[in-house]
């Protein structure tokens, strides 16, 4: 079969179009012919060796084991089943949860064990892959290409909301509200759990989208009086902040929550440290939150948000899997709207 290989830390160059065996399915795996699988800042963040280069570039502690097929949101067709399942699978159009655990329902990201497809596993830039059959779900729309804008941005993005609890009443900023995460955050906030959502963009051109996908508000970063304008809008404090930006906007986030505020953060595009004023955080009670990925139940919560139209794909641009060098180079392009996604096969 045809796959992309990551041979190393580096730059694009270390992604290799290679040939290799179709992988077999354990007893309890099935082989999932690859249909799409869509881009994600994890799997060039840890090509890069922004999450370290040594025992830290993984999500256990020996590190990621190279040369390693990344990819996480899968989606495609099961053609092969192990012994010990259910022979109905063969034939189901699926899409895939992104980790493996041993952890209890509830906090199965936070297990020791937590191992990620494409990072510990062989993933999704690939014409097949195997995955255990208990972790496969149905597709949530009949598209495959529209089905896997969702599985690691949409699980990150519905456990954020879901930490900030996410009210009516609430008013939540959304950073990097034009990317997978971001657009996400911005759908399940407002529709979903019915928040008012001030989206923060680099370019306006993108408001009229960024406001279909139910943001009330539309400003940009590149604004010299950022948190006036939030707080202008807003007739004063907000409530929550969902950020995948890091360092370039905590510290107007901060400025702009109120008393008993809460900030939820998955992630640094926009820089990984930053300074912090602890009189900040206890003087204002603010609430600090980490947050990657989520639990099973609530990726099953989110296919049926998915799928009852609550929530719709968002994607950018479509590139054939041997221009993955390209597509990643374009995914780190500022301005982009939504998911970028690789096709094994074109003709799908």
């Amino acid at each position: 079969m045809k796959a992309v290989h990551v041979t190393g830390y580096g730059d694009v160059d270390k992604l290799e179009i290679v040939e290799k065996p179709i992988p077999e399915p354990k007893s309890n795996e099935v082989l999932v012919q690859i249909k799409a699988c869509a881009i994600n800042n994890t799997e060039i963040w840890m090509r890069e060796g922004a999450y370290g280069t040594d025992e830290k570039s993984g999500w256990k502690p020996e590190g990621v084991q190279f040369p390693r097929v990344p990819g996480s949101d899968i989606t495609g067709r099961v053609v092969k089943a192990g012994n010990e399942v259910k022979e109905n699978m063969i034939g189901k159009d699926v899409v895939l949860f992104p980790f493996t655990s041993s952890g209890e329902a509830g906090t199965e990201q936070y297990s020791e064990d937590m191992s990620f497809i494409g990072s510990e596993y062989d993933g999704g830039y690939a014409e097949y892959v195997v995955w255990p059959a208990d972790l496969c779900y149905d597709m949530p729309l009949p598209s495959y290409i529209e089905s896997a804008a969702f599985s690691v941005s949409g699980l990150t993005a519905w456990h954020m909301v879901k930490q900030i609890e996410a009210a009516p009443s609430d008013t939540i900023m959304v950073t990097g509200a034009n990317g997978g995460v971001g657009s996400l955050n911005v759908q399940i906030a407002s529709k979903v759990f019915g928040a008012k959502v001030i989206a923060i963009v680099g370019d306006l051109a993108l408001e009229n989208r960024m406001k279909e996908l139910g943001a009330e508000h539309v400003l940009s970063y590149k604004s010299k009086n950022l948190a006036d304008d939030i707080l202008k809008v807003n007739g004063g404090p907000i409530d929550s902040v969902l950020d995948v930006v890091g360092d370039a906007l905590f510290s107007t986030s901060l400025q702009v929550l109120k008393r008993g505020g809460k900030f939820c953060t998955s992630g640094s595009a926009g820089g990984q440290k930053t300074e912090l004023d602890l009189r900040t955080l206890y003087l204002k009670h603010i609430t600090l939150y980490g947050s990657v990925l989520g639990t099973r139940e609530e990726f099953k919560h989110m296919l049926e948000a998915i799928s009852r139209g609550q929530i719709t794909p968002v994607i950018d641009r479509t590139f054939p899997l041997e221009r993955a060098r390209e597509a990643q180079t374009y995914f780190k392009n500022a301005g982009k709207l939504g998911k970028i996604i690789l096709l094994p096969d074109e003709n799908i």
